[in-house]
């Protein structure tokens, strides 16, 4: 689990915008500080210096997530097998 920053706020189209302190990947998977699922990583963007990420909500009320840490846990990673 690392952490990816503090929400800033709610987009019009309901994603919840952060800036980012720990580059996630996106698909990865998100959750605030009591580790509850919020949603997936959406989007990542902006200068490369000081990126900000967009989160798809899975809750209903993204609002309340506003100025909240909130965290990524990792999706595992597909290792590519060579066919013999």
């Amino acid at each position: 689990m690392q952490r990816i920053g503090c929400a800033l706020h709610v987009s019009s189209s309901k994603n919840i915008i952060l800036k980012a302190e720990n580059l996630p990947r996106i698909g990865d998977k998100v959750v605030d500080e009591h580790l509850k699922p919020i949603g997936i990583i959406f989007d990542i963007f902006g200068p490369t210096s000081s990126p900000y990420v967009a989160v798809k909500p899975d809750i209903a009320d993204p609002h309340r997530l506003v100025d909240h840490v909130l965290y990524a846990i990792p999706s595992p990673k597909h290792k590519m097998e060579k066919k013999r």
